[in-house]
């Protein structure tokens, strides 16, 4: 069967092809649709985010589409950057000023008790949409270590580990990260439609 990673994040799409490797099951990119819509992400939560690109992608390219809407929710700051994690220091999205925003935000702030959530949503061709979630909880760190990942990984401290995301391996972050765990639940609970 083939299935639509519904992202232009290149960082995601390499993730979700390590962690979601069901048999039978090939994964495209947006780069097999290059006249494909770009999906504004104007929902008020991941999984609104996550069902939007689904469907709407589903539905141009005639095919299963899987979409992620993830983000960094930062408890002292009232759950931001949330569904603004890419574009929180603003457009174009810029990894490193996101970094340095958040740090400056939490600069003053004993309290950095932090979770990574992801919502995937899984759409036919015909408008029938399932979704599933996952989190990672944890802390935002004093300053970025490692070169691992994306985004806010160089920050996000597990819980249980002293490293950040960006100071392990792809395969101990993704075991334990809020995508890997929410891909986790798609393979379990989408077998049936997907295999």
């Amino acid at each position: 069967m083939k299935l639509l990673i519904a992202t232009g994040n290149a960082h995601k799409l390499r993730e979700i092809r390590q962690i979601f490797t069901m048999p039978g099951l090939e994964i495209l990119g947006m780069e097999a649709f290059p006249d494909a819509p770009e999906v504004i992400e104007d929902g008020e939560t991941f999984e609104a985010n996550a069902v939007k690109k689904a469907v709407t992608l589903a539905s141009v390219t005639g095919l299963w589409a899987l979409a992620d809407d993830s983000g960094l929710v930062v408890d002292v700051l009232d759950g931001a950057p949330g569904v603004y994690s890419a574009r929180y220091a603003g457009e174009p999205v810029d990894y490193a000023a996101n970094n340095s925003k958040l740090l400056a935000e939490l600069a003053d702030k004993p309290d950095r008790t932090a979770r990574f959530r992801c919502a995937i949503a899984l759409a036919s061709p015909d408008g029938d949409v399932r979704v599933v979630d996952g989190s990672c909880k944890g802390r935002i760190g004093e300053n970025l270590k490692g070169c691992e990942g994306f985004g806010y990984d160089p920050l996000f401290i597990p819980d249980g580990y002293d490293q950040t995301f960006a100071e392990m391996p792809a395969e101990e972050k993704n075991a334990i990260s809020h995508r890997g765990r929410a891909l986790a639940r798609a393979e379990s609970e989408w077998a049936d439609l997907l295999g």
